[in-house]
C-alpha cells in the first residue's frame, strides 16, 4: 500500500506533495497492475529520480542540446515544428514526444495531444507513470530484481542509476521487500 509516510521515507523531500500523490499514485499502481511490493518498490523509485522526488511533473526546459534535439525526431512523432518543446517531458516518469502523448492519451481516455499540460496535474502525471509501466512491461524487471535493466527501460541508459538505487533502496526497505 501506498500512503503519504511511506512516499516520505522513499522521497524524504517530497513533503506535502506525498499527500497530494499518495492517492493518485494508489489509483494508478491498481489500474496498471503494479501489485506486488517489489513492483511497487521499482515504480516508485523510478518516479522519484524521475520527477524530483514529487516536485516536477514538467521537464525543466533550458533548452539543453539535449532538448533541441526532439524537435523532428521522428522516433517521438515529433513531425510539426514546435514538438519539441510542446511535448516535453511530463508526468511523473516524463512522457516525451507527440507519439508518446497519443499512445498515453489513448490508454487514459485524455486528449493530450491537445492538452499536453494534463499531463502536469496530479492524477494523470500519476496515471501516466502506471500507462508507460504497463505499456513497456516493466514488472518484467521488477519481478526479476533487474533494477539496471529496468533504468535502461526507462532512460535509454543508466543516468541516474546511483540516485535511482537510493531510492530503490529506501523503497525496498518502506515496503517491506526482502529479496
Amino acid at each position: 500500500m501506498i500512503t503519504p509516510a511511506i512516499l516520505r521515507a522513499i522521497m524524504p523531500a517530497a513533503g506535502l506533495r506525498a499527500d497530494v500523490f499518495a492517492l493518485p499514485l494508489v489509483d494508478a499502481a491498481q489500474r496498471f497492475d503494479i501489485s506486488t511490493p517489489a513492483r511497487l518498490a521499482g515504480w516508485l523509485a523510478q518516479l522519484a529520480h524521475e520527477s524530483g522526488q514529487l516536485l516536477y511533473t514538467r521537464e525543466i526546459w533550458g533548452p539543453t542540446a539535449a532538448q533541441r534535439r526532439y524537435e523532428g525526431r521522428a522516433d517521438l512523432g515529433n513531425t510539426e515544428p514546435g514538438d519539441g518543446k510542446r511535448f516535453m517531458g511530463r508526468g511523473l516518469i516524463q512522457i516525451t514526444g507527440r507519439k508518446n502523448y497519443l499512445l498515453c492519451g489513448l490508454g487514459l481516455n485524455l486528449d493530450l495531444v491537445a492538452m499536453p499540460a494534463l499531463l502536469e496535474l496530479p492524477d494523470a502525471a500519476a496515471a501516466s507513470a502506471g500507462w508507460y509501466w504497463k505499456a513497456r512491461n516493466l514488472n518484467r524487471f521488477a519481478d526479476a530484481g533487474d533494477f539496471v535493466g529496468l533504468t535502461r527501460a526507462i532512460n535509454g541508459g543508466t543516468n541516474g542509476l546511483a540516485d535511482r538505487q537510493q531510492f530503490w533502496a529506501r523503497a525496498k526497505v518502506a515496503l517491506g521487500v526482502t529479496a
